[in-house]
C-alpha cells in the first residue's frame, strides 16, 4: 500500500484527512484566511469560487479580525496539489468538480491579489491628487470602506465599458460638453435683439489655413449646425481647394474648448444666445477647425488596471451554497431602547478644578427627535477621567427605530449655578442644576448593511465650536464621524445590548415593508369636502419652515392619496405628518410613495436636505433627479456635493447618481472633483469625499492627467503667494523673477483652467501678474490663451479667505438669474466664477473693463472726502466710454437691468457689508456686486450698532445713472422701480425652492448657515406668509426705505473710503 507522504505530514501536523470528493455533494474545507484565521466550512462541490468566496466572507463577518480583510474581491484562491505545486485558481467562475487538480487535502488558502508597477503608479497619483494617501483607506480596516470600494469599482467598469464604446463625435461632446438649452423656444428678451428673426454670424476658418479667410452669414435663428457648416464650407470652396471631406470640420467657439458638434439649431446652444444677448449689433464669432486639431483621449486608458483586484460585485447567487443566517426583524422587537454608557475620558481639566460632568442621549431622524432625550447622573472628572456605568433606557421600542435614526449625545458640565459665564439652561428634570455643553458625538443606529448595532465602541466627539455657541444639544445634524484627532477628543465608550442572543436583528427590506403596509393598511382615510380642499391648497401656498399643526398633519395624512393624485408636489408636507417613531405609518408612507407621480427636479432637491432622512424619500428624490440636463444639475451641484454630508452611510442613490453623471459628462466630472477636494482638509468628511475622489479618478484616468496639471499650477500659486507676504517692497518683481525660472514657467503652463474648464491656458504672461494692494494680496494672474483666436485668460488667486460663501451667493445669484430668464426677464446679471481650492484658498474670475464705484468716484470727485455724495460722477464716467448717444442709452439701460437685479437679490439674500468697494460696474453699463463675507442678514455691527439699516444699496448717484440726470420720479425712473417689483415678485414665486437650496447647506460647514434660524432671514424677506398682492405693498415699503436713506449710504461709504485711505 502506498503512503502519500504529504498525507502522513498533515497527520502529524494534527490536521485531519477529507473525504473524496467521488461520493459527496458537499465537502469541509479548511480556509486559510489573510487575517490568520483557519474557517472550516462545508461548500458545494456545485458551487463556483466566486459564490464560495462570497459565502466565506459572511462567514468571516462573524468572526474576529475582519476589519482586517479589504474587499473581497482583493483576494483569489491559492492550492497544493499532490505534487506539491501552488496552484492560483484565477478563474472563479469555475466550480470545485471542475478543476481539474481538485484542492490536495481540501485546504484553500486565500491570498491577496498582487499588485503591479501600473497599479502602483496609478495608486501613488491619485493620492497626490486627492490629498490623501490611498494606504490610509486599507489601514482603516473598515468593512463598509471595503465594501464602498468594491461597489464604487463596479460602477466605474460599468461605465468606462460604455465610454469605450462612444463614437469619435460622442467622445468630444463627453470632453467637451456643449451648453444647449433644453427649451429650442427663445425668450422675447433674445427676439427682441435679433433683426427680423436672424442671426449674424462670422465665421472664421481654422488659422492653420493660408489666409484665415472670414465670412459673415446672416441665416435663420432656427439653422441647424451641420447646415451652416456645409454653407460654410461650400463657400470656402469658391476660394480654396478643399481636399478633406466636410466629415472632417467641426464648429468651435473662439477662445473656448466648446465644439458645437449636435445637430440643433443654432439658437438653442447657449453661447450663441449669451451673444445675441451681450451685444445685438456685433456678429456671433464661430471658426471652423479641422478635427485633428481637437485633443480627445480615444485610448483606453482604463484597460491596464483591468485586473487589479476589484471586479464587479454579484447581485445574485446560485443559492446551492449560501448560508442562510438567521436574521430577526428589527420590527418584531418591542422591548425599549437601551444602551450603557461606560466611561468619559481625555477630558482637558486643570488638577485644581473640580469639574462634574453629565451626557445626555437622544434618538433623532433627521432633525426631530423620535423620543424624549435621557441624561445621565453627574460624575466628578478625575485626571481626565469619568466612570459613569450608567444604562439609559428610551422611551421608544426598537420596533419603531427608523431606519436611517441616529444616537446623538452631549457632554456637558455641570453647574449649580446659574451665574457660571457659559451656563446654558437648567436640566429638565433637575432644576438645581445648569449645563455648559462641551461636546458632542453622534452615531448611527443601524449600520451599512441595515443590522442593529450590538457591542461596546469608542466615540470620538467633537468640541463645540465658536459658531455651536447658543445653539441647542445634542446635534442631530451633526457628523455620525467620530473625531479622528482621537489623541486631543473627548472619549464616550457606550455598548448596544444584544436584544436578540441567537439571530442579528435585520432592519427590514423594502419589500417586506410594503408587504406590511398592504396587510395592515391603514384606515383613517376620508372623502375631501370643498372646505378642506381649500385648506390644503393653503398649506400648500406656504413655506418649507413653516409648522404644521396638528390638526394639520391629520388633515393631511388622510388624504394623502388625494394628495398623490391631484397635488403630488405636496410631497414634502405629507412627509412633515409621518410618525416616523410608528412603524405602521412608515410602512404606509414607503407604501405609497411607490405610486407617488414624479417631481420636477427642482421640487425633488427638496427631499435631500437635512429634515428627510428616510432612506426610500431620498432615493425617490434620485429617481426624479434622473432626466435633468447636465446644465442644470451643474446649476445644483454644490448643493448635490452638500448634501452627502447628511447621508448615514458611505453607499447610497446620491453618490451613485452623482459619480454615474459625473463620469459621463467631464464638464460636470470636473466641478464635482473640485466641490470635493476643497474639503478634504475638513476632518469629518476627508474619508467619505476621499473615497469618493478615488472612485472618480478610477473612472476617469483621462481627466485625472488633467487635474493633475491644474494641482501642480495651484500649488506654484501658493508658493508665488508665499514670496508675496514676505517681501511687499519688492514683490512684484521677486514674483515675476520667480515665475521666469523653467521649472516654474513649466508648471505655470498648458493647463485647464480651474474655474472654468473650457478654457485652455498657454503660457504665463509674467510682466502683466501682480500681487494686489489688499490685506490678504491676491494675486492677480494673466494667461496666453490656448486657442489663437481667444483673448487672455485673466485671474484672481486668493489666500487666506474662506471662498465657500462666496460660492454659495454667487450661484445662488446664478439660479435667480435663469429663475428671471425662465419668466421673461433678463437682469444683465453678472455672477463671475468663484471656486474654493482648498482650506480658505481658491480662485476667482477677473471682470475686465470694471471698475469699483469707490474708484470712479474718486476720479471723477478729485480724491475729496465728499466724492461719495458727488451724484453726476458714475454718470460722467459712463459717457467717457459711451461717446455717443446710442452707446450712452444703451449703457444706462444696461445699467438699469442690473441695478434692479442687483438690489432684488441683494435684498433677498441679506448680503450684508455692501460699500463702494465691492461694487462694481463695468463701461458697457452693466453693475455687479463682488466680496459676500457676510449673507442672510448677518450685517456688521460697531459698538452694538448696526451699520447698515437700509434694505438694499440705492444711493442718488446710481438713481442720477437711472433718470439720466433728471428727476426721481422720472418714467425711466418708475420703470427701474417696476423691474424691481416684477423681480422680487418671480422669486417670491419660487420661494420654498430657494430656501431648500439654502436648507441643504444647513451643518455644512458656513460660519454663517448653521441651523433653521439662519433661514428665518429668507422667510423674512420673501414674505410668504402674505398675499402676491400684501407682499408688493411690502416690498414697495422697503423700497422707499431705501430711497428715503440712500444719504444715509453716502455718509456709510464717506466714511469707508476715509477709513481706507487712512489705512
Amino acid at each position: 500500500m502506498y503512503n502519500d507522504p504529504t498525507a502522513e505530514i498533515m497527520d502529524n501536523l494534527g490536521l485531519r484527512a477529507h473525504t473524496t470528493l467521488s461520493s459527496t455533494t458537499t465537502v469541509e474545507v479548511d480556509f486559510l484566511m489573510p487575517n490568520s484565521i483557519i474557517i472550516q466550512h462545508k461548500v458545494s462541490t456545485s458551487a463556483s469560487l466566486e459564490e464560495i468566496k462570497e459565502e466565506l466572507w459572511e462567514r468571516a463577518r462573524e468572526l474576529p479580525l475582519f476589519g482586517m480583510l479589504h474587499d473581497l474581491n482583493s483576494y483569489h484562491f491559492v492550492c497544493i496539489n499532490p505534487q506539491s505545486e501552488t496552484l492560483e485558481l484565477m478563474d472563479e467562475t469555475k466550480c470545485l468538480q471542475d478543476i481539474n487538480l481538485f484542492p490536495y487535502m481540501f485546504i484553500l488558502k486565500v491570498v491577496e491579489r498582487k499588485g503591479n508597477e501600473t497599479e502602483k503608479r496609478l495608486n501613488l497619483e491619485i493620492g497626490q491628487l486627492i490629498g490623501k494617501d490611498l494606504q490610509k483607506f486599507d489601514a482603516l480596516k473598515n468593512p463598509e470602506v471595503n465594501e464602498f470600494r468594491g461597489k464604487m469599482k463596479a460602477l466605474c467598469d460599468e461605465v468606462v465599458a460604455s465610454r469605450n464604446k462612444l463614437t469619435w463625435y460622442e467622445r468630444v461632446q463627453y470632453q467637451y460638453p456643449a451648453r444647449i438649452a433644453t427649451n429650442p423656444q427663445l425668450a422675447s428678451y433674445i427676439t427682441d435683439r435679433l433683426q427680423e428673426d436672424q442671426l449674424l454670424l462670422s465665421v472664421q476658418f481654422d488659422p492653420s489655413m493660408e489666409g484665415q479667410p472670414t465670412y459673415t452669414f446672416r441665416v435663420s435663428f432656427d439653422m441647424r449646425t451641420r447646415e451652416l457648416l456645409d454653407l460654410a464650407l461650400a463657400k470656402l470652396s469658391v476660394t480654396f481647394v478643399m481636399d478633406q471631406p466636410a466629415e472632417n470640420y467641426v464648429l468651435k467657439t473662439p477662445g473656448r474648448e466648446e465644439y458645437l458638434i449636435a445637430d440643433v439649431p443654432l439658437s438653442q446652444y447657449m453661447y450663441v444666445r449669451e451673444h445675441v444677448c451681450q451685444d445685438d449689433c456685433s456678429s456671433v464669432p464661430l471658426v471652423i477647425v479641422h478635427r485633428k486639431t481637437i485633443q480627445v483621449d480615444i485610448e483606453n486608458l482604463y484597460g491596464p488596471i483591468e485586473d487589479l483586484g476589484v471586479k464587479h460585485i454579484r447581485n445574485s447567487f446560485s443559492g446551492t451554497t449560501l448560508i442562510k443566517k438567521k436574521y430577526v426583524s428589527s420590527w418584531s422587537i418591542n422591548e425599549n431602547f437601551h444602551f450603557s454608557i461606560g466611561t468619559v475620558s481625555n477630558m482637558t481639566v486643570s488638577a485644581d478644578d473640580q469639574v462634574e460632568v453629565m451626557v445626555e442621549a437622544g434618538l433623532y431622524h433627521g432633525s426631530r427627535a423620535l423620543c424624549e432625550t435621557k441624561v445621565t447622573q453627574e460624575v466628578t472628572i478625575s485626571e481626565g477621567k469619568g466612570v459613569l456605568d450608567e444604562d439609559l433606557t428610551l422611551p421608544i421600542a426598537v420596533c419603531n427605530i427608523p431606519r436611517n435614526a441616529r444616537l446623538c449625545l452631549a457632554i456637558y458640565e455641570v453647574s449649580r449655578s446659574a451665574k457660571a459665564t457659559k451656563a446654558r439652561a437648567s436640566i429638565g428634570s433637575r432644576p438645581e442644576l445648569y449645563k455648559n455643553p462641551l461636546a458632542w458625538v453622534n452615531t448611527a443606529v443601524f449600520d451599512y448593511r441595515n443590522q442593529l448595532k450590538t457591542g461596546a465602541m469608542s466615540l470620538y466627539a467633537w468640541k463645540i465650536s465658536e459658531d455651536q455657541i447658543g445653539e441647542a444639544m445634542p446635534n442631530p445634524l451633526g457628523t455620525l464621524v467620530s473625531n479622528p484627532d482621537h489623541e486631543q477628543a473627548v472619549t464616550l465608550t457606550i455598548t448596544f445590548p444584544r436584544f436578540s442572543y441567537t439571530c442579528s436583528i435585520m432592519f427590514p427590506s423594502k419589500d417586506k415593508i410594503i408587504s406590511e403596509a398592504k396587510e395592515n393598511p391603514q384606515c383613517e382615510e376620508i372623502t375631501p369636502t370643498p372646505p378642506m380642499m381649500e385648506e390644503i391648497q393653503q398649506i400648500a401656498e406656504r413655506d418649507p419652515l413653516t409648522e404644521l399643526h396638528e390638526q394639520e398633519r391629520k388633515l393631511l395624512w388622510s388624504l394623502r392619496n388625494v394628495c398623490r393624485q391631484e397635488l403630488p408636489h405636496l410631497l414634502p408636507k405629507i412627509l412633515q405628518c409621518v410618525e416616523w417613531d410608528n412603524k405602521a405609518e412608515v410602512a404606509e408612507m414607503i407604501s405609497v410613495l411607490e405610486d407617488w407621480p414624479k417631481l420636477s427636479p427642482d421640487r425633488a432637491l427638496e427631499l435631500l436636505d437635512y429634515a428627510y432622512a428616510e432612506p426610500a424619500v431620498r432615493s425617490y428624490a434620485i429617481e426624479c433627479l434622473t432626466h435633468i440636463s447636465d446644465d442644470d444639475l451643474l446649476l445644483y451641484l454644490l448643493q448635490l456635493v452638500q448634501a452627502i454630508k447628511h447621508e448615514n452611510h458611505l453607499y447610497c442613490h446620491l453618490v451613485e447618481f452623482l459619480l454615474n453623471r459625473a463620469l459621463r459628462n467631464m464638464r460636470i466630472g470636473h466641478y464635482f472633483f473640485w466641490h470635493l477636494r476643497s474639503e478634504m482638509h475638513v476632518p469629518s468628511v476627508s474619508i467619505r469625499f476621499g473615497l469618493i475622489l478615488e472612485a472618480y479618478c478610477r473612472g476617469s484616468l483621462e481627466h485625472m492627467k488633467s487635474l493633475l496639471r491644474q494641482l501642480d499650477a495651484l500649488h506654484k500659486f501658493k508658493e508665488l503667494r508665499g514670496i508675496v507676504s514676505v517681501n511687499r517692497s519688492m514683490r512684484d518683481r521677486q514674483m515675476r523673477v520667480h515665475m521666469k525660472k523653467s521649472h516654474n514657467f513649466a508648471t505655470l503652463s498648458h493647463f485647464l483652467n480651474p474655474i472654468d474648464p473650457m478654457y485652455r491656458i498657454s503660457t504665463i504672461k509674467t510682466e502683466e501678474c501682480k500681487a494686489k494692494d489688499s490685506k490678504m494680496a491676491p494675486l492677480w494672474l494673466v494667461f496666453e490663451n490656448g486657442d489663437p483666436h481667444g483673448k487672455s485668460i485673466y485671474l484672481l488667486y486668493k489666500y487666506g479667505d474662506d471662498l465657500r460663501q462666496d460660492m454659495l451667493t454667487l450661484q445662488m445669484i446664478r439660479i435667480m438669474d435663469k429663475l428671471w430668464k425662465d419668466n421673461g426677464m433678463d437682469l444683465r446679471m453678472n455672477p463671475y466664477s468663484c471656486m474654493s481650492t482648498d482650506n480658505r484658498e481658491g480662485i476667482i474670475q477677473v471682470v475686465l473693463n470694471a471698475e469699483t464705484i469707490a474708484n470712479i468716484q474718486r476720479q471723477k470727485g478729485m480724491f475729496s472726502a465728499t466724492c461719495a455724495f458727488r451724484k453726476g460722477s458714475l454718470l460722467a464716467w459712463l459717457k467717457d466710454h459711451n461717446p455717443t448717444e446710442t452707446l450712452l442709452n444703451k449703457a444706462i439701460h444696461e445699467f438699469t437691468l442690473s441695478c434692479a437685479g442687483y438690489c432684488v437679490a441683494t435684498y433677498v439674500l441679506g448680503i450684508a457689508d455692501r460699500h463702494s468697494d465691492n461694487i462694481m460696474v463695468m463701461k458697457n453699463g452693466q453693475l455687479f456686486h463682488i466680496d459676500f463675507g457676510h449673507i442672510l442678514g448677518h450685517f456688521k455691527e460697531k459698538f452694538g450698532i448696526r451699520r447698515e439699516r437700509q434694505p438694499f444699496v440705492l444711493t442718488h448717484d446710481f438713481i442720477n445713472v437711472i433718470t439720466k440726470g433728471r428727476q426721481t420720479r422720472s418714467e425711466e425712473f418708475e420703470q427701474f422701480k417696476g423691474y424691481c417689483e416684477k423681480a422680487f415678485l418671480i422669486l417670491r414665486k419660487y420661494g420654498s425652492f430657494i430656501i431648500s437650496l439654502f436648507a441643504m447647506m444647513i451643518s455644512t460647514g458656513l460660519p454663517e448657515l448653521q441651523s433653521e434660524k439662519d433661514l428665518n432671514y429668507l422667510k423674512e424677506t420673501l414674505k410668504l406668509d402674505l398675499s402676491e398682492d400684501e407682499a408688493r405693498d411690502h416690498f414697495r415699503s422697503k423700497f422707499d426705505e431705501a430711497l428715503a436713506n440712500a444719504w444715509k449710504t453716502s455718509v456709510n461709504w464717506a466714511f469707508h473710503s476715509m477709513a481706507k485711505k487712512n489705512t
